[in-house]
């Protein structure tokens, strides 16, 4: 018995068989989506009422499918459009804010500085 020989030694798998035995493959394309269903159709779902369907990568509702108002529709589009232009006039106004702040903050220091400048030469001259 070898001391490190191969005593482990697979027997040899046999070949495998034809890949597919179904004659599917031997079909045409028509015929292989009728038979299987390859068929799918554009996504569709029914979301709160309202029924959308994948288009061009995108979720699109379905023509006559939604169910509110087409009026309450434009009133929120105007309301997200003021609300959005609010939203741009107050980062303006912080903007503003934050640059007198740091304005304010720099002539402060200016003024200490020049302070405990004064305040030496004072007591210098003592």
């Amino acid at each position: 018995m070898p001391l490190f020989g191969n005593t482990f030694s697979p027997k040899k798998t046999p070949p495998r068989k034809c890949a597919s035995l179904s004659n599917l493959h031997l079909l045409d394309r028509s015929t292989r989506e009728i038979e299987l269903g390859l068929e799918y159709g554009i996504p569709t779902m029914n979301l709160a009422g309202q029924s959308l369907k994948f288009e061009n990568g995108q979720w699109v509702a379905e023509s006559g499918s939604f169910t509110g108002d087409h009026r309450e529709m434009q009133r929120l589009r105007r309301r997200n459009q003021q609300l959005e232009e609010e939203n741009n006039l107050l980062r303006l106004k912080v903007d503003i804010l934050l640059d007198m702040l740091s304005e304010t903050t720099a002539e402060s220091h200016l003024m200490e500085k020049e302070l405990e400048e004064l305040k030496t030469r004072s007591r210098r001259r003592k």
